[in-house]
């Protein structure tokens, strides 16, 4: 009995230390926002800061894998004149004698030579092939705000983030020195922002400044002037929209280039505040309803997320609030967990 009571508390302990509470957090250095779920007040429960962001960094060893517009050579050892020099087509294929289309895209060399030799093999016997990567166009980051030249950043090894302001041109500060901005925000995919505190991190001479990127983040650098919120989920172009007096959370949507279709007709928008850790939800079809005549006020640093159709009575975990970085990764969870 006495083991059975033991275990029943360890698991209220560690589901309390994985659920999110629905307040502002008293530790300034990690805060967790859902709705319902108890807030663990045991320290050595609480996930590292630090640590999170490390793990949005992709492996330092992590194999390149190919894209498209990609150009690579393909060697076949014993047989000199079936090289091809080939380009990865926007679809992300190659087109190969015999064998017709092959999808390449998303494959490492050494996978992409196992899979034109199996493509080929009903034709030739003992085959072996070679993939080497003559050009990289796909392995490219977007950078875009207060940068000298915004716009598509090109790497041959793994994107970083001080690597691509460099290359996109930084302000320049007193005695005309190149000039690092204070912070910068990394957008991945549909459903993650990270904001990164690039001084403070220089300053304490923490690796982290330089965080490795993934192909096909976007860096969005504010100037000071800068007033935005982000937009996340089911929309069409996730990232920075700027504030001004005539903003509305409608305008907000269509600037992000309004929803997806898995979004459903009636999503269940959920406004997140990190600083204030508050969050609310807007149904789109009470936004839209002038009888309502909803008033939605916008604040400088909010989260719009968008859900997928079908989780409108799900919430939103936001994670990973320090002062040094705000990582912000919205995970769907239910009554039974994780989806």
């Amino acid at each position: 009995m006495r083991h059975r009571t033991a275990l029943t508390c360890m698991c209220i302990a560690l589901w309390g230390a994985t659920g999110a509470a629905a307040q502002q957090p008293s530790d300034p250095m990690s805060a967790s926002l859902s709705q319902g779920a108890p807030q663990s007040s045991d320290p050595q429960l609480k996930p590292n800061p630090l640590e999170m962001l490390r793990s949005f960094e992709p492996p330092a060893d992590e194999e390149y894998t190919l894209g498209r517009g990609d150009e690579i050579t393909v060697d076949f050892p014993g047989r000199s004149s079936m090289q091809a020099k080939l380009v990865i087509g926007p679809d992300g294929r190659i087109t190969l004698p015999l064998a017709g289309d092959l999808m390449l895209a998303g494959l490492t060399r050494e996978e992409a030579a196992k899979a034109i030799v199996t493509a080929l093999t009903p034709y030739y016997q003992n085959l072996t092939a070679q993939v080497t990567v003559t050009k990289y166009t796909a392995n490219h980051v977007l950078v875009l705000g207060a940068v000298t030249n915004p716009g598509l950043v090109t790497f041959e090894g793994a994107p970083t983030l001080l690597g691509a302001l460099t290359r996109a041109g930084l302000g320049t500060g007193p005695n005309k020195i190149a000039q690092l901005p204070d912070r910068c925000a990394v957008y991945r995919g549909q459903n993650q922002v990270v904001w990164v505190e690039l001084k403070s991190l220089m300053q304490s001479g923490n690796g982290l400044a330089d965080l490795r990127l993934r192909r096909d983040d976007v860096v969005y650098v504010p100037s000071a002037a800068d007033r935005i919120v982000s937009v996340l989920g089911e929309v069409q172009k996730p990232g920075a929209v700027p504030l001004d007096s005539s903003t509305t959370l409608a305008s907000v949507l269509a600037q992000a280039g309004g929803f997806t279709a898995k979004a459903g007709n009636n999503p269940h928008i959920q406004i997140v505040d990190p600083a204030g850790g508050t969050s609310r939800v807007i149904s789109f079809k009470d936004l839209r309803n002038p009888a309502k005549a909803l008033e939605v006020t916008l604040r400088p640093g909010e989260m719009i997320y968008v859900p997928q159709s079908g989780f409108a009575r799900a919430t939103y975990a936001l994670e990973r609030l320090n002062p040094l970085i705000t990582a912000a990764t919205f995970t769907l969870v239910s009554p039974l967990g994780p989806l």
